[in-house]
């Protein structure tokens, strides 16, 4: 019921959409005399900002074309490298013959699309061959493909990495921390020669008994038929995964607003002030965040309830109790892939000490093969993505996968 009552609001703020425009462009026209006015400048910006608040955002684009290597600007192709039923695996083609590290970045499902890391790649792009998991909107999935859950989420990990052979390295931002430790954790269980030779792992909720935050509690105050009963809803038509049972993009976004609403008023208040002001620079960058941010995309209900239990609840992969597909994960199985953790220190989503945790339990890693780094100044979003992403912590990514780059070693010592 409470997806076909989100849809009715949706028609009926559609006709508050067309007439928020509408009146935009009357009243930025500049044959309007009220443009020239500061009544006129006030009311433009009010019914933009009414069209910004009912427009519904779908998936965004990457709009990266280019990347510069050495002073040089180099054409990049975005093709798909696999194509899963929940999940593509798309690559980043640089029109550049160079012999950079591997990277597969991760991003997260946990309600945005896989655009919400577009810095992330950004930055990477220069030193790196890079792909990337683009989760796909379960919304968008029939029914009859079958479910997926955290399980499944393991697999696709691991067919990645087979995919992509030996020598990848694992960029993790936030959720996929615990299923890239864990795939990490099988394939050395294995000795598997694709296992990642790094894993850097960026405010990810290894262990959420260290610094509980708003969002870890939640998961501990309910019960697991609380979160179905609630949370879980069935897609409606005519979408073509009706049916489906999911855990709704906008749900999720509402509680992030609503972890810090006043931040957010001051945000948007601020836009309305570059508005009235003419400050278009600013105005679209702050419009161009939130857009990002408002576009949402539904879960899998199975995966959302097995990591809600497993992760939030159960603390299964720190206390070495997780299992995927009847057998034991055993994180003290990882001796040759670096890891590397990163939090940042106002982070409200994964508290400080949650991701260093998969140091603690990687007893037969070496130290030489470890590396922590908590940002200062920084939240959940500005730990991969913003200014000091680009100008502090991708820099220390980017030396540890050097450092730690089969390849690159084997050459090094060759010379030596």
């Amino acid at each position: 019921m409470l997806y076909y009552l989100y849809e009715m609001q949706r028609l009926w703020a559609a006709p508050i959409q067309l007439m928020a425009e509408g009146a935009k462009v009357a009243l930025n026209n500049p044959f309007n005399p009220l443009s020239h006015m500061p009544a006129g400048r006030i009311m433009g910006s009010a019914v933009d900002m009414v069209g910004h608040f009912t427009q519904r955002y779908g998936k965004p684009e990457w709009n990266i074309a280019s990347t510069e290597i050495d002073g040089r600007k180099v054409a990049i192709t975005i093709k798909t490298a696999i194509d899963r039923t929940y999940c593509d695996l798309i690559h980043f083609k640089r029109a550049a013959k160079r012999n950079d590290p591997k990277l597969l970045i991760l991003a997260p499902l946990s309600g945005h699309f896989a655009t919400l890391v577009r810095g992330t790649v950004e930055a990477m792009l220069p030193d790196h061959d890079v792909y990337v998991s683009d989760w796909r909107d379960s919304s968008m999935i029939p029914a009859v493909d079958g479910s997926f859950d955290l399980d499944d989420y393991i697999d696709y990990l691991v067919d990645f990495l087979h995919f992509l052979g030996p020598n990848t390295h694992v960029l993790a931002v936030c959720q996929p921390s615990v299923p890239a430790l864990a795939a990490t954790a099988i394939m050395s269980g294995w000795q598997d020669n694709c296992v990642p030779a790094s894993l850097t792992m960026i405010g990810g909720p290894i262990d959420t008994r260290k610094s509980p935050t708003q969002v870890n509690k939640l998961a501990k105050e309910h019960s697991i038929d609380w979160f179905e009963r609630h949370v879980v809803v069935d897609v409606p038509p005519p979408y073509p995964g009706a049916l489906r049972k999911v855990y709704p993009g906008f749900i999720q976004l509402t509680n992030f607003i609503a972890m810090n609403f006043d931040k957010h008023v001051a945000s948007y208040h601020e836009l309305f002030q570059h508005l009235v002001q003419g400050d278009d620079d600013a105005a679209d960058r702050k419009r161009a965040f939130y857009e990002e941010y408002r576009s949402v995309m539904d879960l899998p209900a199975e995966f959302y309830l097995q990591t809600v239990k497993v992760v939030f609840q159960d603390h299964a992969l720190p206390k070495g109790e997780m299992v995927h597909r009847w057998h034991p994960v055993k994180t003290e199985k990882i001796t040759d892939t670096a890891i590397l953790c990163i939090e940042g220190e106002l982070d409200d989503i994964s508290g400080i000490g949650q991701t260093k945790a998969a140091l603690d339990i990687t007893p037969k890693l070496v130290d030489e093969k470890k590396m922590y780094h908590l940002q200062k100044g920084v939240g959940h979003y500005g730990v991969f993505n913003g200014g000091k992403w680009r100008r502090e912590i991708a820099p220390k990514v980017k030396a540890f996968i050097r450092t730690h780059d089969r390849e690159l070693n084997a050459g090094r010592d060759a010379a030596d």
